[in-house]
């Protein structure tokens, strides 16, 4: 008779048994009886549930940024594989503002700045005693980090004679629980991207203060107009794509899973019904009246993140300003939220019509022709 491996699921917990096929009566009572000593040897039995369910999810958290942690250490070695050939690579450190929710702020240290890692990337072919521009490399995601899915920009950027800086604003994901919960969606992490464009300037020597740019995709291209409507003074061009623009409109066409990170205690703390002022403030498109720096704008109409009603609203809005600026409505491009940043053909035209218009404003020492 073959033995049958079955597995007891109790509350997210697996115990695995051999069962004979078809177990008897007296051999499911002692399975069942193996089951419970197993339960009371963890102390299970004996813990109120609600106890248990909070250790249970700080273990499930433990393990979940344990896993992000390892992921990010790995990825970090790659870039070396995939660029050290052609960049000198760094990962650098900065202080920006404190966290912006501070539980008991009387605490010891309670205040101090948060620290932010950056990736800086320079390129050897040109390093020299000449000054290079910097390009502010912003990563997206609510919960993203800078990772090397970004590797082939990076590499465009450092051919054409770029300095890199791609700063892992608060939020970032691998660097554990308490830097993961100090999100601050469109607020504080603006502050720790200009935290950083403000460090690589006094620290780089090759940077050139006066050619900075600054680039990012979706949560990173909202950073990035974000940053150049309340910091025009840092910046000579700026490019956004597929960028959130509106974060009242994105709270009605987004789940609710979605709509609890923000209205986390953590985070913002209310919904948008609850506080309607303060999404708008940290919306790009109620701050399109602000824009003083050239600006790129692309977004594709089968976006299936941040849906194009957000970027055409963004667009409207700085029209309704009277304000300077270039866009591209992409039309059903393959590849949908991250049409321009894979391999594709068309991808590769859109970024190489990006660099051309940045070009002008940072002369690069080898810009796209």
């Amino acid at each position: 008779m073959k033995n049958t491996p079955v597995v007891f699921i109790t509350d997210r917990l697996f115990f695995p048994f051999i069962f004979i096929n078809k177990p008897s009566m007296p051999m499911r009572k002692y399975y069942f009886i193996l089951l419970l000593s197993f339960i009371f040897k963890m102390g299970m039995a004996q813990t109120p549930p609600t106890d248990l369910a909070d250790r249970l999810k700080a273990l499930e958290d433990n393990l979940r940024f344990s896993d992000q942690a390892l992921t990010k250490k790995i990825d970090d070695l790659l870039w070396y594989q995939k660029l050290g050939d052609i960049a000198i690579i760094d990962k650098v450190s900065y202080a920006s503002k404190p966290p912006h929710v501070v539980k008991n702020p009387t605490g010891q240290g309670a205040n101090n700045p948060v620290v932010i890692p950056a990736y800086t990337f320079v390129p050897k072919k040109f390093f020299s005693s000449k000054k290079l521009p910097l390009m502010v490399l912003i990563h997206g995601g609510i919960h993203g980090d800078f990772n090397t899915f970004n590797a082939h920009i990076v590499k465009e950027l450092i051919d054409q004679g770029y300095i890199v800086i791609a700063p892992e604003y608060r939020g970032s994901t691998g660097y554990g629980s308490v830097f993961h919960r100090q999100i601050d969606y469109g607020d504080y992490e603006n502050d720790d991207v200009l935290a950083g464009k403000r460090w690589a300037v006094e620290n780089m020597p090759q940077v050139d203060a006066e050619r900075v740019g600054i680039m990012g995709w979706s949560h990173g291209g909202m950073i990035t107009l974000m940053n150049i409507f309340d910091h025009p003074e840092d910046y000579r061009v700026a490019y956004a794509g597929v960028p959130v623009s509106d974060l009242i409109a994105r709270m009605g066409y987004k789940t609710q899973s979605y709509r609890n990170e923000f209205a986390a205690a953590t985070h913002l703390g209310k919904d948008a019904s609850e506080n309607v002022a303060e999404y708008r403030r940290r919306s790009p498109m109620w701050n399109a009246h602000k824009l003083k720096t050239p600006l790129l704008v692309h977004t594709n109409t089968n976006d299936e993140d941040v849906n194009v009603l957000e970027v055409e609203g963004l667009i409207n809005a700085l029209k309704a300003h009277g304000k300077k600026f270039d866009y591209k409505i992409y039309q059903d491009a393959p590849g949908g939220h991250i049409f321009n940043r894979i391999d594709t053909k068309l991808a590769r035209e859109s970024r190489e019509e990006i660099y051309r218009f940045l070009a002008p404003h940072l002369t690069p020492p080898n810009p796209v022709k």
